[in-house]
């Protein structure tokens, strides 16, 4: 046997081992769901396919000008290369509270009430780090964001799901869940606008949440990152009267700004929330670097002509979905919010099919269109059980390949209704 041989049934041995094993917070979870798709279509273009990715929120559009530019000549500087304070940067935190204002009508104190955070998604693990204890059990939407659910159990709570149904609005059935047994329920996530179902919130169900929280003493979550993206009135769980209170609300530049690769999100709430979390935060990582933080502080200054140019792309964008969607036979809302449409296949091609398939029919389509037409849109039961008969496509694509794509879609299934009738 080779020393290379010897090599490999050593590291075998070793990573099977009993003392080596991962640990049971890792139990039930898996790699994330797109990290594991993107490996599938980088593998499909080395075989050629040329993968139109219509599954995935990532903004190809730029920055503004100006944020770049801001970058470009803080990072020349020979001063800003060294560790930052765990808070953040005074001017990004006076920027955050200002923005916060302007848009969403909160206050919030720059100094006491706002933590900056490399990207909202690392915030969703503080916070369940820092206030859940084995057991503790925590209500996450369905569907819903995926990260909900892993950082309720990395943390060793429990998730309860409630279901948000397209017949309610996709809003949280609050009678029904005050009938349940709330006396372990220690937080709540929610979202709106939603993700994935698009749907606004209403002034009367933030209110009710807020009010639902206080009854029963539940921390309130409140994930806010697609407030601006075609929508005309952003809107904050805060600005309820007295929700600083209860609630702890997330929000990010990743897709408000085209920032998503930059990771700088905000987490907002009271004093005692801010320092709770920054307690476990600042054992975690050592602060953002200085002129990522400016430029997300000049980003934060925008006006409304900003967001409307982007938003006319997007709205443009949004049609050619609405025609792709038209193909596939699914059913969806025009009204919703945020960068991508969420649509209910409704196509009696894939009827019995959905039993076989964990991701239900919306995993056959999107199997189907992946494999015939190489075009990948998102299954619907990557954000839970409730989402197995629908689809999600992003809105994070040009023009000319949703053209592509709808072409590609066309042609596919113009050939398998070909080879039904062959076959019939």
């Amino acid at each position: 046997m080779s020393s290379d041989q010897q090599y490999s049934v050593k590291a075998t041995q070793f990573f099977q081992s009993e003392k080596v094993r991962t640990s049971n917070r890792l139990n039930g979870i898996g790699e994330y769901y797109f990290s594991q798709k993107l490996r599938e279509i980088d593998d499909l273009n080395k075989q050629g396919k040329n993968i139109i990715n219509l599954g995935i929120g990532s903004p190809d559009l730029p920055p503004h000008p100006d944020v770049i530019r801001v970058l470009q000549e803080e990072s020349a500087k020979n001063n800003v290369h060294g560790y930052q304070s765990y808070r953040g940067s005074p001017v990004l935190r006076k920027a955050m509270s200002e923005w916060y204002k302007k848009w969403y009508g909160v206050t919030l104190d720059p100094e006491t009430e706002i933590l900056p955070l490399i990207g909202s998604k690392e915030g969703l693990v503080h916070i369940c780090m820092t206030y859940l204890n084995a057991g503790d059990k925590v209500l996450v939407p369905n569907p819903g964001y995926p990260t909900y659910r892993s950082a309720v159990m990395l943390a060793g709570g429990k998730c309860l799901e409630y279901k948000l149904l397209q017949r309610y609005n996709y809003m949280p059935d609050l009678d029904l869940l005050e009938k349940s047994n709330l006396s372990k329920v220690k937080m709540m996530f929610v979202n709106y606008p939603q993700m994935p179902t698009g749907q606004l919130p209403t002034r009367e169900l933030f209110e009710r949440i807020v009010a639902f929280g206080r009854k029963h003493n539940i921390l309130i979550v409140h994930d806010n990152p697609y407030s601006f993206i075609l929508n005309n009135h952003p809107m904050s769980l805060l600005n309820v009267e007295g929700a600083k209170e209860i609630v702890i609300e997330l929000n990010s530049l990743s897709k408000s700004h085209n920032m998503a690769g930059w990771r700088i999100g905000m987490l907002c709430g009271a004093k005692e929330r801010i320092n709770d979390v920054l307690r476990f935060k600042s054992n975690m990582d050592s602060g953002m670097f200085l002129p990522l933080q400016l430029a997300a502080a000049k980003a934060l200054t925008l006006d409304q002509g900003w967001h409307d140019r982007v938003n006319e792309v997007y709205h443009e964008r949004r049609k050619k979905v609405f025609e792709l969607l038209k193909i596939l036979k699914c059913r969806f809302s025009k009204d919703q919010a945020g960068l991508f449409v969420w649509a209910k296949v409704t196509s009696s091609d894939y009827q019995g099919k959905e039993k076989e398939h964990p991701l239900g029919k919306g995993g056959v389509l999107s199997d189907e269109v992946l494999y015939k037409a190489n075009v990948f849109i998102t299954p619907g039961g990557i954000f839970g059980s409730a989402g197995n008969n629908y689809i999600r496509i992003s809105l994070c694509a040009a023009e000319d390949k949703l053209d592509e794509a709808i072409k590609r879609v066309r042609i596919a299934l113009n050939n398998h209704v070909t080879n039904n009738e062959k076959h019939s």
